[in-house]
């Protein structure tokens, strides 16, 4: 069963989040995860959305997500994006 990253974001620091774009792909790819949401226009219909950035990563299951988010690849990184601005990440199960 696909599980899914999803990530809202609140960049302050465009430098230091363009360092994590950089490096993030290939820490995704290497776990099978593709974007499918990133960061495009957004609109509320709604409800509050208090983050301006919107992401969605596929896995092929909660496993390969949660083993990219633990990677090390992935926390070398890291802290570059938590650095740039503020967010919120979970992991959900696909239907």
């Amino acid at each position: 069963m696909s599980a899914y990253v999803v990530v809202q974001e609140d960049i302050k620091d465009e430098a230091t989040f363009d360092l994590y774009r950089k490096q993030v792909m290939p820490t995704i790819s290497a776990h099978g995860g593709k974007f499918i949401v990133r960061g495009g226009k957004l609109t509320v219909l709604e409800g509050q959305w208090p983050m301006p950035r919107f992401v969605i990563i596929e896995f092929p299951s909660r496993q390969a997500a949660e083993g990219w988010y633990r990677s090390p690849e992935y926390q070398k990184i890291l802290p570059l994006r938590l650095k740039s601005g503020t967010g919120n990440l979970i992991i959900v199960d696909g239907a």
